[in-house]
């Protein structure tokens, strides 16, 4: 592959998935600069593994940022805590805040914060990073079906969490 196209394709790769792979870190992390971290030592980790040099797959990816985030969290009893307090303190939004759209981004945010870890990260994975329930499986180290059914449970939680608000 000659390196113009290359580069073109990692571009490409880059601002397609980037914005998904930092969604997902967000949740796994304490801080904003933790997440960055965890994106790119796992995207480098990833293309390293790449034969021909070009991007990895996503779900390779985001397997690699789960596993990296248990490895930075591991041994901390408080870090749900943590996190939810840095991300106040911070300010930290899971989207971006475009006038229009904040108040039902705030919303959904909340509800999503409010879903246990398990449902939340299936949803987040499913919805944001577009992967199959095989996918997601193999991210989170666990089988389809339960991933699928996290989903359902978790978009059915949601719809409790939201309802009345959106009637």
């Amino acid at each position: 592959m000659d390196e113009a196209r290359k580069e073109g394709e990692w571009r490409k790769w880059v601002e397609q998935y980037t914005p998904k792979f930092l969604l997902f870190a967000r949740q796994k992390a304490r801080t904003e600069a933790d997440a960055q971290d965890l994106v790119q030592e796992a995207v480098l980790e990833a293309a390293q593994r790449q034969p021909n040099g070009g991007p990895p797959p996503a779900p390779v990816v985001f397997a690699t940022i789960h596993r990296r985030a248990i490895d930075l969290a591991r041994g901390n009893e408080r870090r749900l805590n943590r996190e939810h307090v840095a991300a106040e303190s911070a300010g930290m939004s899971w989207f971006d805040n475009t006038v229009e759209e904040r108040e039902m981004k705030q919303l959904v945010e909340g509800a999503l914060k409010r879903l246990p870890e398990f449902y939340r990260e299936v949803v987040m994975l499913k919805i944001w990073g577009n992967l199959t329930f095989a996918e997601v499986a193999c991210v989170l180290g666990i089988p389809a079906n339960t991933a699928a059914s996290r989903y359902r449970y978790g978009l059915t939680e949601m719809r409790k969490l939201m309802k009345g608000v959106l009637t």
